[in-house]
């Protein structure tokens, strides 16, 4: 069984979630401010963390952040009220793999809770034994491992998701809806924004420091792996 845990300071939406996964056959547990939130994840070590972003306390932005310097595994969806696209953002650079927007319905909640659990229990992008070699990286799948010209890389899990599917299929497009498909288990695409925050991450952590661009973006389609010399590009 999947340990949830709901970091929210509102007490009816916190127990109204609860309620919906304990029925949906998760165990769940629960805080009302952020200190609270991670001092039960590193006690329980949960699966998954629902996560409010205005949080008495410290607010989901830290949260975020100080859980991802200890863990870098666990799923982080984080709930928000605020609907600017720059919140999402700086939410999904903080550490969190999604984000789910205030109101939203049940059945949508259960949705990405499963996607983002099957993602992490399965790894499916991440079973291979095969060292992927190309330009100066170097991928390790089955270590969750990346070096760039001889020095390691630092990505998160859903960053190491994507780099693995797209560089397991080298020049060729892959769509935003099968990235998330792959990477994410959503059999329809909420948010192109999310995959596109955790592209940008991705480049940073090994473009910054290669002789080569790597992910080339297709405007409106998706993003194709295909390495070429920055002299070249």
């Amino acid at each position: 069984m999947s340990k949830i845990l709901i970091v929210e300071d509102d007490p009816i939406i916190r127990q109204t979630v609860e309620y919906a996964l304990r029925c949906a056959g998760f165990e769940t547990l629960a805080a009302a401010d952020g200190i609270q939130g991670l001092q039960l994840a590193a006690q329980q070590l949960p699966d998954l963390i629902l996560l409010d972003l205005l949080l008495p306390g410290i607010d989901g932005y830290a949260f975020a952040e100080q859980l991802r310097a200890k863990d870098k595994d666990v799923a982080i969806i984080m709930v928000t009220a605020l609907g600017q696209e720059r919140d999402k953002v700086r939410g999904l650079d903080s550490g969190a793999d999604d984000y789910i927007t205030k109101p939203f319905s049940v059945e949508e909640l259960l949705a990405r809770v499963r996607a983002n659990l099957r993602r992490v229990r399965e790894r499916q992008v991440l079973t291979d034994e095969k060292v992927i070699e190309t330009g100066d990286l170097a991928i390790e799948p089955a270590q969750v491992r990346v070096t760039v010209a001889g020095k390691p890389a630092r990505l998160r899990l859903k960053e190491f998701q994507l780099l693995v599917a797209l560089a397991s299929n080298p020049g060729l497009l892959m769509s935003r809806q099968r990235l998330a498909s792959e990477v994410w288990g959503y059999d329809f695409l909420p948010s192109s924004r999310t995959i596109d925050v955790h592209i940008r991450r991705l480049r940073q952590a090994i473009e910054d420091p290669s002789a080569f661009v790597y992910i080339h973006t297709v405007h409106g389609v998706g993003y194709r792996f295909e390495p070429t010399p920055k002299a070249a590009s």
